[in-house]
């Protein structure tokens, strides 16, 4: 085997791993955001999806800009538990943002995460 194959097949297994991580931690929660881009001062709603599972006891949620942060938080009933948590932040300031869902386990272990980027631009009037 060459040192170009070899190296590929590494590169394709190190991929594979990583899809597999994510695909465990989108498979306990995921966020379902309509959109990426709003105006300021923005009303952000979206909704978390929270596969039931009877170690689930916190849902964690963040809105992390340079200038404002805000987080909430939901407890969680197990395995029957909804699946899935619809949310709001309100009169959010022009900036970037990382939205993010962690779902805890009783020992505040992450138990899987989300996140997706968000920009709200100018200063809209409302």
């Amino acid at each position: 085997m060459t040192r170009r194959t070899l190296g590929g097949v590494c590169v394709t297994a190190a991929l594979l791993a990583g899809a597999a991580l994510r695909g465990e931690a989108a498979d306990v929660v995921e966020i379902l955001l309509r959109g990426h881009y709003f105006m300021a001062p923005a009303t952000v709603q979206f909704t978390v999806a929270v596969e039931p599972d009877a170690a689930n006891r916190l849902l964690r949620i963040e809105a992390d800009g340079d200038e404002l942060f805000r987080a909430s938080e939901l407890t969680l009933n197990g395995a029957r538990e909804k699946r899935l948590h619809n949310f709001e932040f309100r009169n959010l300031p022009a900036g970037a943002y990382a939205l993010r869902a962690a779902v805890l386990d009783s020992n505040y272990h992450v138990r899987g995460m989300d996140s997706h980027k968000l920009i709200v631009t100018g200063s809209g009037q409302r």
